[in-house]
């Protein structure tokens, strides 16, 4: 189970710091590995990144020597703790962009900034709420170092760092991605196993309206109760459990309402054209807002809605 962000005491809230920069240093190292042949200028402004992750890294772990003596810290991780945006997770070779890095950086310094000014205020040591203090103010101040990688790359205005869609990414689109993606596919096998094991366009449709309903409740409560948005900058949790649920409902509800019309082969044929739909819809989406591949996106999305929906056929027919 994860920890709360007010359970930790002062040498945990050091040793979780510690953590968050080296794993960014390592981070920050492997962008600009990658990059280097491509874009020297990005790599440059990555390997500026890493080394001042680096150098806070060495500042905390002097600060915990002095402060709490020995070498001995505690192990704990982003994963260990409520709150945290999951670490971020490298594409295959060659499919990171400059709009990934961009991003990621970000995101990422902003959650560091939002980090170190709660553990300011919840510290009990004077000496480490003046650092954290200070570490706060030294990662709002990357904003002109995402100004500094944008101009270096000569990236247009539509993939730049814009900070209100930095917040329009994470309180919005993804939660209602998930919904989205929810809602298209795990609604699926109930109502074509109610269509094909009964044949009526009334009974399919009130058992995929309730999958539905069902659904967007469930996936609307786990979305507001996974963290309270204070780390991560995604926002109250009503928001997006709204936006999750809704879209979770949208997701399960267009697919649905062919089954109104009385005629069962009408009904079941429109449906399937608008699953496939709703599929193409989503992969369009995370092409645009998450930079995955069309083609990649599309594969994933529709062999898992593909799988769901056999399942439903095979179980209604069963």
């Amino acid at each position: 189970m994860k920890r709360s962000f007010a359970s930790l005491a002062d040498p945990e809230l050091i040793a979780l710091a510690i953590s968050l920069e080296e794993e960014e240093a390592r981070l920050y190292r492997e962008f600009a590995r990658r990059v280097r042949n491509d874009n020297p200028h990005l790599a440059a402004e990555m390997e500026s990144l890493r080394a001042e992750e680096a150098e806070h890294a060495a500042l905390l772990r002097r600060e915990f020597s002095k402060v709490f003596g020995g070498e001995e810290i505690p192990l704990l991780r982003r994963e260990d703790v409520a709150g945290f945006i999951p670490a971020f997770t490298l594409p295959p070779e060659g499919d990171l962009s400059a709009r990934q890095i961009m991003n990621h950086v970000g995101v990422s310094e902003a959650e560091a900034g939002q980090y170190y000014e709660r553990a300011a205020r919840v510290c009990r040591d004077a000496g480490l709420k003046k650092m954290f203090l200070e570490l706060a103010e030294t990662e709002r101040g990357h904003q002109s170092t995402e100004k500094r990688i944008g101009a270096a790359i000569k990236l247009d205005e539509s993939t730049g760092i814009d900070p209100e869609k930095h917040l329009f990414l994470l309180q919005v689109i993804q939660p209602g991605l998930v919904g989205l993606m929810d809602g298209s596919v795990s609604t699926l096998a109930p109502l074509f196993a109610a269509a094909y094991a009964t044949h009526r366009s009334h009974d399919a449709f009130l058992v995929g309206l309730a999958a539905s309903v069902g659904a967007a409740i469930s996936m609307g409560f786990a979305e507001g109760l996974s963290d309270d948005g204070s780390l991560t900058g995604r926002g109250k949790p009503l928001m997006r459990g709204v936006v999750t649920g809704g879209m979770t409902f949208v997701g399960g509800i267009f697919h649905t309402l062919p089954f109104l019309i009385s005629n069962f082969n009408i009904a079941n044929s429109l449906a399937i054209v608008i699953v496939l739909m709703e599929l193409a819809a989503i992969s369009w989406v995370r092409k645009k807002y998450m930079d995955t591949p069309f083609l990649r996106s599309a594969y994933q999305v529709v062999i898992g809605g593909l799988l769901v929906f056999f399942a439903g056929v095979w179980i209604g027919h069963g």
